[in-house]
């Protein structure tokens, strides 16, 4: 008797458009999510059960095109999905596992971040929504709005520092710098409000650390020759 698997008709991301081919209109749609992933790499780098996909199209039907954040995250989905990685992101090919994040980063020509993305993410079940304002911003809206999908209705949160206990991180913005760009970013944040470390800041720390132990040792070598102590027969 024939077994009919209806997932075997269904396209793969392979055979999927993998983006919606908008150009990006402000280099930050880029930068911010890339330094977000930047930091999960750091400090999930034991992890294999999550996923940040930047500018990445999220095919959950067949009958429509893809919708494409700036960035989202999902959790208990494989890090890495073959040698290539994903060119899209398919709920079928993920267990059906939305994703747990969104993020849209509002650029010059407005793309309804507010209104009709609220109801297409709403209907994804995306749990959190999280609209950036970098250049500009609208009257009335705060320049980081962090929302959370309940009963199924988006609610903004309150804070500038947002806690997401299903993500088990923090999200808010301050001023740091990014590849050599000073200006104010989007971070992580553990519980207790406490910014995680930007790769970069993480290699300065211990180049710092590693510049003081230097001095230390070269202090106590001179301390040592003073009092006419060779260090090589101690």
């Amino acid at each position: 008797m024939f077994n009919y698997n209806p997932l075997e008709c269904l396209p793969s991301s392979a055979e999927l458009p993998d983006s919606d081919d908008t150009p990006v209109d402000n280099e930050l749609q880029i930068l911010i999510p890339n330094l977000l992933l930047a930091i999960l790499a750091a400090i999930w780098q034991a992890r294999d059960d999550w996923f940040f996909g930047i500018n990445m199209g999220i095919y959950y039907t067949v009958n429509k095109p893809a919708i494409v954040p700036d960035g989202f995250l999902s959790l208990s989905v494989e890090r890495f999905v073959g040698e290539n990685g994903r060119s899209s992101y398919v709920f079928w090919e993920e267990d059906g596992i939305s994703p747990i994040l969104s993020l849209e980063i509002v650029s010059q020509t407005y793309n309804f971040e507010y209104e009709q993305k609220k109801l297409d993410y709403a209907q994804l079940g995306i749990l959190y929504y999280v609209i950036y304002a970098p250049t500009r911003l609208r009257r009335k809206r705060q320049r980081l709005e962090v929302y959370r999908l309940v009963n199924g209705e988006y609610i903004l949160q309150p804070g500038e520092k947002i806690w997401m206990p299903e993500i088990g991180l923090g999200i808010g913005r301050e001023r740091g710098t990014y590849q050599r760009i000073t200006r104010e970013w989007l971070y992580w944040y553990d519980e207790n409000g406490n910014r995680y470390s930007t790769p970069e800041e993480t290699t300065i720390e211990q180049q710092q650390q590693l510049e003081q132990a230097q001095q230390q040792l070269q202090e106590l070598l001179a301390r040592l020759q003073q009092k006419g102590i060779n260090p090589n027969n101690l």
